[in-house]
């Protein structure tokens, strides 16, 4: 019974410890987190875009540009990003998004969008119809836009013979 006490009391002292460890690790990590959050508000432009494609990618196949994938973390490289393919001003680019922002946008609309460097941190539609941002409705409407121009296509097609 003595021998059970030590071990419960060794337990106890070494999640103290790790605890003690890990608050001041993360309060480390909330500073550091906060200043990239300040140079990127710093950085921010506004920007209209035309969304041509999103996709959910790996950072060495999203076409981004060499020095942007050098700088990305190993462990990041093999994650997937929300990448979206958008054409700004007469250049197509690729910029990597923020998650809250890639539900909300839908692809061939027009944003005025918060790009900081490659990275887009807020956007707002100008043209288009308002897209879903639940997941399970998101998809259902995708459908439902995909029969619409299929049915569109096929009066197209009618109306030209």
């Amino acid at each position: 019974m003595k021998t059970f006490f030590i071990v419960l009391g060794i337990i106890v002292i070494v999640l103290a410890i790790l605890l003690v460890v890990l608050y001041f690790l993360g309060k480390n990590l909330q500073k550091k987190q906060e200043s990239q959050q300040e140079a990127m508000d710093a950085a921010a432009q506004q920007m209209n875009l035309y969304i041509i494609d999103m996709k959910m990618m790996k950072a060495m196949d999203a076409n981004l540009p060499k020095m942007v994938t050098e700088q990305i973390p190993k462990y990041m490289r093999r994650a997937k990003l929300p990448i979206v393919k958008a054409k700004v001003g007469p250049r197509v680019m690729s910029l990597i998004c923020d998650a809250k922002v890639f539900d909300t946008i839908a692809p061939k609309q027009e944003v005025k969008a918060t790009v900081s460097g490659l990275y887009i941190t807020a956007a707002k539609r100008i043209r288009g119809p308002i897209v879903e941002t639940d997941p399970k409705k998101r998809k259902e409407q995708r459908k439902q836009e995909k029969k619409e121009a299929k049915k569109a296509a096929r009066e197209a097609k009618k109306n030209q013979k």
